[in-house]
């Protein structure tokens, strides 16, 4: 009788224990983690909208879902982030034109001088060239996309001023691994060196490369004013940018953790673009600041200059999409106009 009682006592005692642990693993780990590899360091936006994703979601999942977040290229550089997506390693980035080196479409996300202003970008996004691309990356990529972050208009920077397309003989410019970015530079009479974006700060100071391009916020995030004198205001390139999750990581979600996502998602995007407005004025007074030159250019000058040799570099299916998106855009410059 007394081992029968020790063993029901020792029964007892292995059950709470074996609940008290079954306890303990459901809050401390998640039925779903995304890792997300960034380019940028902490303190940029897209960082900080993953950063508030992460947040919201685990509120709103109540810990089903949690996301860690790694700037600064600690997991992965643009490349083979996408590449350790597909093969589900990580589960989620940011990417763009990067993506035409898969999908062709995509490097109308920072054809150079294809847009005039953030109103023309904004339109096409949302309009059948967003759909087209959102579609393509699923179905070709296996990335979704869950809207898009401001980018900001690239310039470039250097250490001699840039007034001319002229001034830029010779000169080696670091360029993403983006086809159109070669073309355009090399039409322009520069020499470009595709590079990943954690590289250029120390090949600017070793003088490997003279020049780089981005907009305002990265220049600043990636402290391109300690290397260089002088920001030019090419403005060449109007873009934005996807934050993605894997097809098949979202795939797995049930149905009511994807509503969520989905809906965390579209306020991360709301949350990164309030914060891209509030930078950006602010960004260029600290670069000011830090000693940088802001250079006008004859921007006519590196249009006309740059425009056929673009065109050119498209594939013919991508020129009826360039001559498409021609058309909606002088479309609603004409219905501004009446």
């Amino acid at each position: 009788m007394l081992n029968l009682k020790r063993f029901f006592l020792r029964f007892s005692l292995l059950a709470i224990l074996l609940l008290i642990f079954v306890e303990c693993k459901t809050s401390d780990e998640p039925e779903f983690l995304f890792r997300a590899a960034l380019i940028p360091s902490e303190d940029h936006t897209w960082s900080q909208a993953f950063v508030y994703l992460g947040k919201i979601l685990e509120e709103r999942s109540k810990g089903r879902i949690k996301v860690e977040v790694y700037p600064s290229e600690q997991l992965a550089k643009e490349m083979e982030a996408i590449r350790l997506i597909k093969t589900e390693v990580i589960d989620m980035t940011t990417t763009g034109s990067t993506l035409s080196n898969w999908n062709e479409i995509m490097v109308f996300c920072e054809l150079p001088f294809l847009f005039k202003d953030s109103t023309e970008m904004k339109h096409l996004v949302n309009g059948f060239l967003g759909k087209r691309m959102e579609e393509e990356m699923i179905s070709n990529a296996g990335l979704r996309p869950l809207g898009y972050l401001l980018r900001g208009n690239r310039h470039l920077t250097s250490n001699r001023p840039i007034r001319h397309p002229d001034d830029l003989k010779g000169l080696i410019i670091r360029v993403p691994n983006v086809p159109s970015f070669v073309t355009v530079w090399s039409v322009l009479g520069a020499k470009p060196t595709p590079m990943a974006l954690s590289e250029v700060f120390t090949s600017l100071q070793q003088g490997t490369i003279e020049a780089q391009e981005n907009p305002f916020a990265m220049i600043k995030n990636m402290g391109f004013a300690e290397v260089q004198d002088y920001l030019n205001l090419t403005s060449h390139v109007v873009s934005w940018v996807y934050p993605v999750i894997g097809e098949k990581q979202f795939q797995k979600l049930p149905p009511d953790l994807k509503e969520i996502f989905l809906e965390a998602a579209k306020d991360m995007i709301h949350y990164e673009h309030l914060l891209f407005i509030e930078n950006e004025k602010k960004v260029q007074e600290e670069l000011k600041a830090k000693g940088m030159e802001f250079i006008t250019v004859d921007k006519e000058a590196f249009v006309l200059k740059s425009e056929k040799g673009i065109y050119n570099s498209l594939s013919p299916e991508m020129q009826e999409v360039y001559h498409e998106i021609r058309a909606e855009l002088k479309a609603v410059q004409s219905d501004k106009a009446k």
